[in-house]
């Protein structure tokens, strides 16, 4: 198998065939993987060849495709290639936010860039972050809530409810709240639909409206939560 890979890079060839009397179930995975991975012009096939003989007759080879290209194949490799292109997406965004965040908001200081759609920063007291969050056609901030217990959760939202007015004026325009009764946690969030993952070439616009949200949505939440009383 190592032999054909080899010639099929070396020759520039589209097509491989490898035949063996004995085909073993790691190498049928493999070529199923490789037609996942490999370009949609490129095919690897594993045949399994057999010798018959009917009466006196000369044998006679039989050869049954044991793995090839199949549809199913290419449209899990698609997704596969348009996952891990999303996920550099993502690492490259959360890198540039990141940086462009340091010299205004330490909030996040510490926070290393990853591949989610999301990144977020403790708000001082257990289960409380605030959330970067990005999606292919958006962006969002938001203070989210999860201390582990939903009871917990949704008393502290309903609390920090009540000061909806104080907040929203705070931070200086209105908020979605989202107790999200069928959930565990609860969240409030502002939506930033002018550009997501896509908009690459308006990134750093949506990066700086990212993170002047976060601001004051840290500035608006700080002193709610230090009124806050945990048990």
């Amino acid at each position: 198998m190592g032999k054909l890979i080899t010639y099929l890079s070396n020759l520039d060839a589209k097509t491989a065939v490898w035949i063996t009397s004995h085909p073993r179930p790691e190498h049928e995975r493999a070529v199923h993987w490789l037609n996942e991975v490999l370009p949609a012009d490129m095919a690897f096939y594993l045949l399994q060849i057999e010798a018959y003989r009917i009466g006196d007759s000369a044998p006679a080879p039989k050869f049954t495709v044991v793995a090839g290209p199949t549809r199913e194949a290419r449209q899990a490799g698609e997704q596969k290639n348009e996952l891990a292109e999303r996920h550099l997406l993502r690492l490259e965004f959360w890198k540039q936010l990141l940086e462009r965040a340091r010299s205004r908001t330490p909030l996040h200081a510490r926070i290393a860039p990853g591949t989610e759609n999301w990144i977020n920063a403790s708000a001082g007291k257990s289960g409380l972050a605030y959330t970067y969050a990005i999606r292919m056609e958006d962006a969002q901030v938001e203070f989210y809530i999860d201390r582990g217990n939903a009871d917990q959760n949704k008393r502290i939202f309903d609390a920090l409810y009540t000061r909806k007015a104080e907040i929203e004026a705070d931070f200086g325009k209105p908020l979605e709240w989202q107790r999200l009764d069928a959930k565990r946690a609860c969240r409030v969030r502002f939506l930033l639909p002018g550009g997501g993952l896509l908009d690459q070439h308006r990134w750093p616009e949506i990066q700086d409206q990212m993170i002047d949200a976060m601001i004051r949505l840290e500035r608006a939440f700080k002193p709610e939560i230090h009124r806050l009383k945990f048990g």
